[in-house]
């Protein structure tokens, strides 16, 4: 974990309107950069470790004197004793399941948050300056108060506060990257800008000139955010609880989201068979809240509550059944953290016992007894188990005492068999030796079914005992992953002042900026317009003189006596030019030097001093529909061949405020939706 050094940072200092950006805790950074020196030192021992070893491997196969064999022999049981114990501190390092609890002193167990992954400076300045000069043909000089936004912006996010407004804040810049991407990464060549991530489970560091590493590592932030937030909710009050499954829901949803996405990422906590484990934890750590919401009010010896209880702590205890189950499968059994592991089995067993427990409770408190619901009674019971014991009948085991204790011991000495299990094996891990609630519930559920037995106990219990069957379980409310819900965001796109996104952007070229210098003759400009945001040029006139001073059909207008019009509506751009037409008009344009690029549908013809032609014709799509239909998209390249020539410039330090946010320009027209700036090549990451 990566906060455990620094407490959160006040309240007032997140919802500040001031230097630091809403959202973000800078005061982690300090505790963040520590424990990743830490981790990076324990890294190097575990690859220095992990050589000798295999160099001692290959001696042993290549040695053939017997003595030298023996001491390599004993040379191997000292490197892995070594690197066994290296494993664990760093485990200690990346993750503890005491982290992130609520402050609120509760007899409950403990639930697993992720980390944060960790990542290095990047600056955009310079490339992103070069290639505002290069492709759009603007003074990149104008837009350094743009790029220090999105500089500003990344580093608030490397310290999110554990709220909703860090999750904004994380989300925001993820849309912003979408933005970036379309703008400044085109398909057909590297950037040279270097992003680094750690890798949240082992610490190994990940470089890649792909600004879809750094996509991927923000969404796993959001979801791991979220896993902090379930984890610090006040599970002793109803409206805790439903923040918290809320919460796993959510972290669940955009962990599968990242999954599903990116499906080829070089970072092992974010590859699919991990994320699909930690997608399972997530949810079966929502079922175990929605288990403490149903027990929240106390639960009543009563016979229909008993059986709905029993059902629901078996179905708590199935889900994490399974998911130890997946934690013990290759490839992810060498990388999970055996502590995650230990608790999912405990509370496998734990939960297992106590829908036993319950189930043992309803048999022998509850008799049935005249004038009640029978035909109720027998369904539960018979809906209870899959089978019902060799001999036995629903309604024949209410009705007959002997069978019911018979029945209610069976099921205690299985609830005491698991309990003794989960102690067990809280006690073989170090780390949840250390967490002091943990064997105080287990020990106190152990002996609340050990007292129930002892009162039940008789001395031939041992000759007569049965089997007690499984319980089926079965669960009120259904847990479901809640994907990430991207459009609640508002975001500005820092660039906007380049122009409507639909035509400039990073994978569409045109020709240098045109000066058109002309006039209208006879009120007349020659030429009809086009378009909307920006404009085009159409059916010009070869004669006019607009044609003459070099305009042709399909040229954007972007600005007209030096009024910016990448933004103007066809409309606002005709008053423009009615207003300059009398005396000349000085007129700046480009062409895209793509042959596929196809006109706009929307036309107007404006004439100086002749309303009457001023027309407007919408032929075959609306007002706010920009985009190329027409246009082929080159594929892109797999991400991996990006590491092929990894960049191997020195680290820079992490230790790095935010600096002061600018405010970015004024929005003049609405920005496309941010699920369209997600690229539908993303896939092959």
């Amino acid at each position: 974990m990566t906060d455990t050094l620094l407490p959160a940072a006040p309240q007032p200092l997140e919802e500040s309107d001031g230097y630091f950006r809403k959202g973000c805790n800078p005061l982690a950074q300090t505790g963040r950069s520590r424990l990743q020196n830490q981790r990076a030192a324990l890294n190097q021992q575990i690859l220095k470790a992990m050589r000798m070893r295999t160099g001692a491997e290959n001696l042993l196969k290549a040695a053939t004197n017997q003595k030298v064999r023996e001491q390599v022999r004993l040379e191997l049981s000292f490197l892995n004793s070594d690197l066994q114990m290296l494993k664990e501190e760093l485990e200690g390092l990346n993750i503890s399941v005491g982290v992130y609890q609520s402050t609120e002193k509760a007899f409950i167990i403990p639930l697993i948050p992720l980390g944060l992954k960790e990542t290095k400076d990047v600056d955009f300045s310079v490339v992103l300056k070069d290639f505002i000069l290069e492709h759009y043909s603007e003074d990149s000089y104008l837009y350094e108060d743009e790029i220090a936004d999105l500089m500003d912006l990344r580093q608030a996010c490397r310290t999110p506060s554990r709220s909703e407004a860090g999750v904004e804040l994380l989300m925001s810049y993820f849309i912003q990257l979408g933005f970036v991407e379309s703008r400044f990464f085109p398909p057909t060549r590297q950037m040279g800008i270097l992003f680094t991530w750690y890798d949240s489970l082992t610490g190994v560091p990940v470089s890649q000139q792909n600004l879809l590493l750094e996509k991927a590592s923000v969404l796993f932030n959001i979801g791991a955010l979220y896993t902090q937030i379930g984890t610090r909710c006040n599970r002793q009050t109803e409206a805790g609880l439903e923040s918290a499954v809320d919460a796993f829901q959510r972290a669940a949803g955009v962990l599968n989201y990242l999954k599903e996405t990116f499906t080829h990422t070089p970072s092992y906590d974010m590859s699919p068979a991990m994320l699909s484990v930690l997608v399972k934890m997530m949810l079966a750590q929502a079922h175990e809240c929605t288990f403490e919401k149903v027990c929240l009010p106390g639960i009543q010896n009563e016979f229909f509550m008993l059986v709905k209880v029993a059902q629901e702590a078996a179905k708590v205890g199935e889900v994490y059944r399974q998911l130890h189950t997946a934690m013990n499968q290759e490839p992810v059994k060498e990388n999970i953290p055996y502590s995650w592991a230990s608790l999912a089995c405990v509370k496998a067993h734990h939960y297992e016992a106590l829908a036993h427990y319950f189930a043992a409770t309803l048999l022998v408190d509850h008799q049935l007894k005249p004038g009640t619901d029978e035909d109720h009674q027998e369904k539960c019971l018979s809906e209870l188990y899959d089978h019902m014991p060799e001999g036995l009948t629903p309604l024949a085991t209410l009705k007959n005492i002997h069978q019911r204790q018979q029945l209610g011991k069976a099921h205690l000495c299985r609830a005491i068999t698991h309990h003794e299990e989960s102690m067990r094996e809280a006690s073989l891990c170090k780390k949840l030796r250390n967490i002091e609630v943990l064997p105080e519930v287990l020990s106190a559920a152990h002996q609340r079914s050990q007292l129930k037995y002892t009162q039940l106990r008789e001395d031939d219990d041992l000759l007569d005992l049965m089997d007690a069957p499984s319980i089926i379980s079965k669960a009120e409310k259904e847990v479901e992953i809640i994907l990430p819900q991207f459009s609640k965001v508002t975001v500005t796109d820092f660039f906007q002042k380049l122009g409507p996104l639909s035509v400039f952007s990073a994978n569409k070229r045109w020709t240098p900026p045109r000066n058109i210098h002309f006039t209208a003759e006879g009120g007349d400009l020659g030429f009809t317009l086009r378009g909307n945001s920006p404009v085009q040029v159409h059916f010009l006139d070869p004669s006019s003189s607009a044609a003459e001073a070099g305009a042709r059909e399909g040229d954007y207008i972007i600005s007209i006596q030096n009024v910016d019009c990448k933004w103007l509506t066809l409309s606002e751009v005709m008053k423009l030019l009615k207003s300059f037409g009398e005396n000349g008009i000085e007129m700046k344009v480009v062409s895209l030097l793509d042959s596929m690029s196809s006109m706009h549908s929307k036309c107007a013809t404006f004439s100086v001093g002749m309303q009457k032609t001023y027309s407007m014709i919408c032929l075959a799509i609306d007002d706010d529909d920009k985009t190329d239909k027409n246009k082929k998209v080159s594929k892109k390249r797999s991400f991996l061949s990006w590491s092929i020539n990894k960049n191997r410039q020195k680290s820079v330090s992490t230790l790095c405020l935010p600096s002061v946010g600018v405010p970015g320009p004024p929005v003049k027209k609405k920005l496309p939706s941010p699920f369209s700036l997600l690229n539908s090549d993303s896939s092959l990451y």
